[in-house]
């Protein structure tokens, strides 16, 4: 399989904690039954457990699902923590996240105009 991620209509992130232990029809039935979403369409779903350095995403190619599983050896994902929401991600805030970054900063810290110092 070789997928252009970035092409990807949408992207999820399941908020709260996952029990990790879940394989894809156990992954595939939250978003189904929690969330009223289609797993089969051309979306990502992310998910996270308790400990927050690993995560799941989940993604269905046509004709089947591919499902990856990550865990940082160092830091921690600042996922959010409402167990009963789902967000719609763009592909900046979906970077931000991986990279260990908070999804409620709004903008970028601002540079400085007058100089170096």
């Amino acid at each position: 399989m070789n997928h252009n991620f970035t092409s990807v209509q949408n992207i999820y992130i399941i908020c709260g904690k996952t029990d990790m232990r879940k394989g894809i029809d156990g992954l595939a039935t939250i978003i189904q039954d929690s969330f009223e979403l289609d797993p089969y369409s051309d979306s990502i779903f992310l998910f996270s457990g308790w400990s927050k350095d690993r995560y799941k995403c989940l993604y269905f190619d046509g004709d089947g699902f591919a499902m990856l599983y990550k865990r940082l050896d160092n830091g921690k994902l600042q996922w959010p923590k409402d167990e009963n929401e789902v967000r719609s991600l763009s592909q900046q805030e979906l970077r931000r996240l991986l990279e260990g970054l908070s999804l409620q900063q709004s903008k970028a810290i601002a540079k400085s105009v007058k100089g170096i110092f």
